[in-house]
């Protein structure tokens, strides 16, 4: 449960402005759909991918770490990662199988014999997109493990595009499609005061020292 007095303590720190630009964000953000990235080995491109999360209104990255366990390009990020929650795993298994039991079905970004264009892809189901590395492509365990199949049409030549640029592009495309639904994709009221307090927490300087004059003065 939230400290509601504790959420109020720290938003009368921030500016009116800040205030309402938090709530015209939080109105905008989901977790209908989520987003998952595999071993990328160029992190600025898992960086670009969360501010795509970011633009677009996506709140949860996932990133599996299992064989190079990069840290965030905060440059190419741009501040994104105070906004965007970042779920790492060290495993494709632990990743794939926390996402099943939060109920996303698995969709692999792939060219596939199975697979859906992207303009006639269900929405009404929350899911989990995977996109894999820049050398290999998704692995095979989750290829495996998919419940379906999703791709960028394409009509030149080049048959593939860079991760960041495909991200942006379905990520896009389906929270616009979303948001023109009648589908219930807001975040809950709950997790909307969560994104609250830990905005509030990212935006104000000495937060450490903040909360430690807060909690001595009010918890008994």
């Amino acid at each position: 449960m939230i400290d509601i007095d504790y959420l109020n303590f720290l938003e009368n720190i921030l500016t009116d402005n800040r205030k309402e630009k938090f709530l015209k964000v939080l109105e905008n953000r989901t977790n209908h759909f989520t987003i998952a990235v595999e071993d990328i080995f160029q992190m600025h491109n898992t960086s670009a991918v969360m501010r795509s999360c970011e633009v677009f209104g996506i709140q949860e990255l996932n990133v599996i770490e299992q064989r190079y366990g990069k840290s965030i390009d905060k440059e190419i990020a741009m501040g994104a990662q105070k906004w965007v929650d970042i779920n790492t795993f060290d495993s494709i298994t632990n990743c794939v199988d926390t996402l099943k039991s939060k109920g996303y079905q698995i969709i692999a970004t792939t060219p596939h014999e199975n697979d859906c264009l992207m303009d006639d892809f269900d929405i009404s189901k929350p899911s989990a997109l995977f996109f894999g590395t820049e050398r290999d492509g998704l692995s095979e365990e989750i290829l495996q493990r998919a419940d379906g199949f999703l791709k960028i049409p394409m009509v030149g030549f080049t048959e593939s595009l860079n991760i960041s640029v495909s991200a942006a592009i379905i990520i896009q495309n389906l929270t616009n499609r979303l948001r023109n639904s009648n589908i219930d994709w807001h975040l809950s009221e709950e997790e909307i005061l969560e994104k609250r307090l830990a905005w509030a927490k990212n935006s104000i300087k000495e937060i450490k020292r903040i909360e430690e004059r807060y909690f001595s003065e009010n918890v008994k």
